[in-house]
């Protein structure tokens, strides 16, 4: 049996992690016998044509892949490329967007054969055993699928209780060189689960209400293992690391006696943090720990169900300076009963808490309480096109606010900070910048650099010079230059660091000098 897994395009400037999900799915798929491809299109140029010349050279049984709900139908469309390629192929979906959304999923996109609803490891793995036998669909717990018109679905799926039971995530399968090439952090589990009730998030409903712990030992082999990958920057990516104060300490003790040369950053909660946690987090190596606080009015938190005070988020902001870790807070605009006082609220915390921060927008996923139960709240939802479920911009109104007011709201307290980042830049270009402020924007420049070399196939479409390596690697970053509007000397430095780090490979092929992305780096 043979499976393609794909990973859909996702905007590189949202910093998306090496996709853990479908890496685990892999995982499962392998063991399950089958061999398995992931086209990675995060990290890679995607078209129709690219795609379905990928497809018939692997020739797969399975087409799946996963999606959260700004790149629905981004995902929807690649599975309906591959049904042109092969109508034959079964076509499998998964994430929380199809999850919440079966029945409109499979009502309105018949590319898609089957969705993996939730967790979806031990329901791939028992679905894998009778994919070709269609009645025997109906015996596996967790998919929805359509039979003769009708939508089936089978029920829940018991979560997974013992996390040590799952795989080490396939990464392998990923163009790993290529995230390392961003900086771009490499996502891990430790738990699943999330005790809270916050009604504009799926996790409780997608990873259960009870906490499952993987143990220590099994995720610092995972870690071992990513170090010898050359990853070292990791994401924990629990909906709530700090759930359990004791098991973060025998973690991070894990972690100590290890020695772990590993830098890592993880979600928590104001009012399950402490200096001291914070402390023994930082001594294993963590920089960075991430709050939602969501807004700085009392009763909007109560309304959201976020089950945090205000003082809670003053003391967690203290604890992290205290403690040495970079804290970051989020704040949500748009939360039902929005007003300008309740946003003027946020913006006196946000500057009395001084930690990094930034505000996002309400997106009202499928599946949220706050969409479900749209009627017991000041909201009015505005679009269902998914697209726009992105957090970037207004997709709601109250009766107090339009989407153009929380726009202009979140534009002029994201504009001092903006103001000081071009006039950063601008210092940069006059070559009167310090050195810090020199490598802070020349890693802006890098990043961009990189995005368009990954984004554009740059590599792909002009691999092969025939000249020396030095002539030849002037050519290419004259080229570089040209498409990214950056210096040259600055490109030529950057490509030689990324080929220097063996990120991109340099090989001699009949009197060409050829230029290709690694897929790993040892």
């Amino acid at each position: 049996m043979k499976i393609a897994l794909i990973a859909p395009p996702y905007p590189l400037e949202e910093i998306p992690s090496p996709p853990l999900g479908l890496t685990y799915i892999a995982a499962v798929c392998e063991k399950a016998g089958a061999k398995v491809v992931i086209l990675d299109y995060i990290v890679r140029g995607y078209s129709e044509i690219k795609f379905m010349a990928e497809l018939n050279a692997f020739g797969p049984d399975i087409v799946g892949t996963n999606s959260v709900t700004m790149n629905f139908n981004q995902a929807a469309s690649i599975l309906r490329t591959a049904k042109q390629a092969n109508p034959g192929v079964i076509t499998l979906m998964g994430g929380p967007h199809v999850s919440f959304d079966s029945e409109d999923s499979l009502t309105l996109y018949p590319e898609i054969d089957i969705i993996i609803m939730g967790e979806g490891e031990a329901t791939l793995a028992e679905l894998l055993g009778v994919i070709h036998d269609r009645e025997a669909w109906h015996s596996v717990q967790g998919i929805a699928f359509r039979q003769k018109g009708r939508m089936i679905t089978t029920g829940p799926r018991p979560f997974i209780q013992d996390l040590d039971t799952l795989p080490i995530p396939a990464r392998r399968l990923l163009p790993m060189a290529r995230y390392q090439a961003l900086g771009y952090p490499v996502s891990i589990i430790t738990s699943r689960g999330c005790p809270n009730q916050c009604i504009f998030c799926l996790g409780r409903r997608m990873v259960g209400q009870k906490v499952r712990f993987r143990s220590p030992g099994r995720i610092a082999d995972e870690i071992e293992e990513l170090i010898s990958m050359g990853s070292s920057y990791i994401n924990i990516a629990d909906d709530l690391f700090t759930a359990s104060k004791p098991r973060v300490r025998a973690l991070c003790n894990e972690f100590l006696k290890r020695k772990l040369d590993v830098h890592w950053s993880a979600f928590s909660r104001v009012n399950t943090i402490d200096a001291e946690t914070l402390t023994l987090m930082k001594n294993a190596g963590c920089h960075s720990v991430s709050f939602g606080i969501e807004s700085g009015n009392p009763e909007m938190l109560k309304r959201v169900k976020k089950g945090i005070t205000l003082d809670q988020a003053r003391k967690a902001s203290a604890a992290c300076r205290e403690a040495g870790i970079r804290g970051h807070a989020s704040f949500m605009v748009g939360l039902p009963g929005e007003t300008f006082e309740t946003m003027k609220d946020s913006l006196a915390l946000q500057k009395e808490l001084e930690i990094e921060s930034a505000y996002h927008f309400l997106s009202p996923f499928p599946g949220t309480e706050v969409r479900e139960k749209i009627a017991d709240y000041d909201l009015e939802i505005l679009t269902n096109d998914w697209d726009e479920y992105n957090a970037n911009r207004s997709i709601v109104r109250t009766s107090n606010l339009s989407p153009e007011d929380m726009d202009d709201f979140v534009r002029k307290a994201h504009g001092r900070v903006e103001k000081e980042w071009e006039a950063l830049k601008k210092k940069y270009k006059e070559k009167t910048a310090s050195p810090d402020e020199e490598m802070q924007v020349g890693g802006f420049y890098r990043m961009e650099m990189i995005f368009k070399l990954l984004s554009c196939d740059v590599i792909e479409e002009n691999s092969a010079y025939p000249s020396d390596k030095t002539t030849a690697l002037k050519l290419l970053c004259k080229k570089i230059a040209a498409l990214t509007d950056l210096d040259q000397m600055f490109v030529e430095f950057n490509m030689n660091d990324l080929i220097a780090k063996g990120y991109i490979l340099v090989t001699d092929s009949r009197g060409q000098t050829c230029f290709s992305w690694a897929h790993h780096v040892q």
